[in-house]
């Protein structure tokens, strides 16, 4: 029996979803034949737009700064106006530079939190009432990081909002229950247009690939997938739950340190 993953009649929140990791969630949820919204600070050059079934589907941007609880509670407000409805929220904006850890300013460590880890339960709140409504139950996808879940020198505040954010998913997942699902997917290396600023050039690249057991990095779709998954009904007894996506993992340093 063949089984299929449709969206179609659904209402998807994707944030961040313009470019990078959420433009490949964003194309998935277009491709399942969902209604997706997508919300960044600044609108895409070009209008993120698949074919389904023959007939072109286009998400629809909302300007909207997550940080922001009025903005978020506007952003859904829209959402209810336009849409009806919403069934998936996919928390997905976020990031961080590499920074000294000792000299990083206080400014700097506020804001890494603030995006990483306030804005993703301001909208879940926001969102909290339109997601319970949704028939059937609604679904919460946090987008976190394998920086939550080990060691992110040069980038420790970001790997401790994504600790917090899977803390955040689990306690959600019991309080929320069972009118709305929530987990989260802890990202490893995925390769996106901004993937030299953190792991160099094309060898760089493909040197930072070779520690991970399936030997490359992920694609934004890839991501995109599992994010079908975890909103779908094939996922309906899945709550509060850490999927690791990360390739494997990363080749322990022993293996080959003790061949040097």
């Amino acid at each position: 029996m063949a089984v299929t993953i449709d969206f179609t009649g659904k209402v998807v929140l994707v944030t961040g979803g313009t470019r990078g990791v959420g433009r490949g969630i964003t194309t998935r949820f277009l491709d399942a034949g969902a209604t997706v919204v997508v919300c960044g600070r600044n609108a895409p050059e070009t209008a993120l737009e698949v074919e389904v079934d023959g007939e072109p589907r286009r998400a629809r941007f909302v300007a909207a700064d997550v940080r922001d609880p009025d903005a978020c509670a506007a952003l859904v407000a829209d959402i209810a106006a336009t849409e009806g409805r919403l069934d998936v929220l996919v928390n997905n904006a976020g990031g961080s530079p590499e920074t000294d850890s000792a000299t990083a300013s206080p400014r700097f460590t506020e804001a890494i939190v603030r995006l990483n880890l306030l804005a993703p339960l301001l909208l879940a709140q926001a969102a909290h009432d339109l997601l319970a409504a949704a028939p059937g139950g609604g679904a919460i996808v946090n987008i976190g990081s394998v920086s939550g879940v080990r060691p992110s020198p040069r980038t420790t505040a970001y790997g401790a909002a994504k600790a917090g954010l899977e803390s955040m998913t689990r306690s959600l997942a019991v309080e929320w229950a069972p009118a709305i699902r929530v987990n989260l997917i802890a990202g490893g290396l995925i390769l996106t247009e901004q993937a030299e600023l953190h792991y160099g050039d094309e060898a760089g690249i493909a040197a930072v690939a070779s520690t991970v057991p399936l030997g490359r990095f992920a694609s934004p779709t890839e991501i995109g997938d599992v994010c079908l998954f975890l909103a779908s009904p094939l996922a309906s007894y899945v709550s509060g739950a850490t999927l690791l996506v990360h390739g494997g993992g990363e080749t322990p340093a022993f293996l080959a340190a003790r061949e040097t």
